[in-house]
């Protein structure tokens, strides 16, 4: 079999799901109301708050949610095969990723744009609120300390990406000035600062950028780590449309054309697949398929991450509450392609049998550096580029990737540090908050090292809290809809679904910490677990409280919300 009728599929699932489901869930179920005030127009700041074209927003939507995650997780996930990994990634992706994400903004939209660690105090409760923000916590650190290594180690090992990765920061700051200060025609900056942006690949690929050892003091490593925070901790507190919001958008559309490239490579060149639908002899050490699989592949089929960044950030700039099922259920869509071409270049990208058991000798070893290797091989052989900018073109779309997903992540913590201080009864300002995130960040990150090993000491929870948090997310909505007197139905079941493999997951995980002796992973897991099983019995009980309440009024604002927590 060869990968084309693969993609063909994968790509036709998704079409159906934005077209079909998107809008039975968008008109029947979330029932958007484009006259509806949203908080960006309630609320606007011109820091946070700031009404923004969907296309724009779907754009910082899009790269904020599609970190690293849905490039690894399928590239880890096919040592069990390339069927399961498929059918997690289409079917997640159209009924549980998109339902979740346009569920997500919705929720917080109706809220003032409030995060959902918020909203479950007001919806769930607040004897599990303080828990719920313990587990978005964590998710967020780990994806800070985890995603600057993954980023340095691309930096490293790639020296062609150094200069499009640092030069797409200059090109956004262009962008946003063009757009917000000179109004400049959204159609005609988009083509420049994509050809921009891809010229700077190329130069990228003639004039690599390889650090000397030491640099300024420090290790190449512990430089690109310095420097990455360094940068998210500024872009963090610049209003958003100056670099946040441009750099994610230009993104957004430079990786849609580098996911075009991959899957025109497939188109014509139609590799063999080389790796087994089920692999029935999977190296030692690896971990049972179920449920392992549901979180192995999170982003890319439902993630908790993605609610934060729907309530965080997405949804103090929709414009319209209609805008949300193209920003939320589409932004889903992308990164379920995304997924889609991970799996497509880690078993089609080899020549091989062999070569491909190389690679998967072990569980966990394949990354990053399969879908650039076996990506660059299929562009290679179907559009005829060169070899190294092939691999050029796929590194440089896993840095900036992993990068947008990055400083939003600490826009986001910081948001989890100042509402941590609200509970506290202590008012923390954005520079402080901010100072806060970035010196637990980097803690972590160099805490077993100057190369930033410890930035992936928590991440094998990733996965698990990941889903956890997206379990707690739907629950949420769930409760809003009962409210409301709408079918709950199309969230319940994915909730359900959900909670229970990643519960599974992290039972699992708990024993194979503790037959490691492995204590600090295996307290995390422990304070995970509580958390969740605390939380998911306070949305139980707000379930059945909100069936039985009165329905809530179609426009109830905060107000009333307030009123009944």
């Amino acid at each position: 079999m060869n990968a084309l009728p693969l993609m063909l599929i994968g790509l036709a699932m998704f079409a159906g799901g934005y077209v079909l489901y998107s809008k039975f869930l968008g008109d029947r179920v979330y029932r958007l109301d484009a006259s509806f005030k949203t908080p960006a127009h309630e609320l606007r700041d011109g820091v946070d708050y700031v009404p923004t074209n969907k296309f724009v927003l779907w754009g910082h939507h899009f790269t904020s949610v599609a970190g690293a995650a849905p490039i690894v997780g399928p590239a880890v996930a096919v040592i069990w095969g390339w069927l399961p990994a498929f059918l997690w990634v289409t079917v997640g992706t159209v009924f549980f990723a998109g339902m979740h994400d346009l569920g997500a903004l919705w929720a917080s939209a109706r809220n003032k744009g409030r995060s959902i660690g918020t909203l479950s105090g007001r919806y769930i409760g607040r004897r599990g609120a303080n828990l719920f923000l313990v587990v978005i916590f964590l998710l967020l650190l780990m994806v800070i300390a985890a995603f600057a290594v993954v980023i340095k180690d691309l930096l490293i090992a790639t020296p062609s990406v150094v200069i499009p990765a640092w030069g797409a920061i200059v090109v956004a700051l262009v962008v946003g000035q063009a757009v917000y200060r000179f109004k400049m025609n959204l159609a005609l900056v988009t083509v420049v600062g994509v050809a921009v942006l891809y010229a700077l690949i190329f130069l990228g690929d003639a004039v690599p950028v390889e650090l000397p050892d030491p640099f300024l003091g420090m290790s190449p490593a512990t430089f690109w780590i310095v420097a990455l925070f360094l940068y998210a901790g500024i872009a963090s507190l610049l209003p958003v449309w100056v670099l946040l919001q441009p750099r994610d958008y230009i993104n957004g559309v430079q990786l849609f054309v580098g996911l075009g490239i991959l899957f025109a490579g497939v188109l014509l060149s139609a590799p063999a697949i080389v790796a087994p639908a089920v692999n029935d002899a999977v190296p030692a050490g690896t971990p049972d398929l179920m449920p392992l699989l549901f979180v192995t592949i999170a982003c890319g089929a439902i993630s908790g991450f993605h609610g934060m960044v729907s309530s965080g950030t997405s949804s103090k700039q929709l414009d319209k509450e209609t805008d949300a099922r193209f920003v939320g259920y589409f932004g889903a869509v992308g990164e379920g392609m995304l997924a889609l071409g991970a799996i497509i270049a880690t078993v089609a990208g080899f020549r091989t049998v062999a070569d491909w058991e190389a690679v998967y000798g072990a569980f966990g070893e394949a990354g990053v550096g399969a879908f650039v290797d076996g990506g660059g091989a299929i562009v290679k052989d179907g559009l005829g580029l060169p070899a190294s900018v092939s691999a050029t073109v796929l590194a440089t779309m896993a840095v900036l990737f992993a990068a947008t997903t990055m400083d939003t992540a600490v826009r986001l913590l910081r948001f989890v540090v100042q509402e941590a201080g609200e509970v506290a009864k202590v008012k923390i300002g954005n520079g402080v908050a901010t100072l806060v995130v970035l010196v637990i960040g980097m803690g972590l990150t160099f805490s077993q090292g100057s190369d930033g090993a410890g930035g992936l000491r928590i991440w094998p929870l990733f996965g698990t809290s990941n889903q956890l948090l997206a379990a707690l997310t739907l629950s949420i909505i769930v409760v809003m809809l009962l409210r409301k007197r709408r079918n709950p139905v199309p969230v319940l079941v994915p909730l359900a679904i959900v909670f229970v493999m990643s519960f599974w997951a992290a039972i699992v995980q708990l024993g194979d910490f503790y037959d490691e002796g492995d204590w600090l992973l295996l307290a995390i897991d422990v304070v995970i677990i509580v958390a969740a099983v605390w939380v998911a019995f306070e949305a139980v009980v707000a379930m059945r409280r909100a069936s039985r309440e009165p329905p809530e009024a179609p426009d109830a604002d905060l107000k009333d919300v307030e009123a009944k927590a």
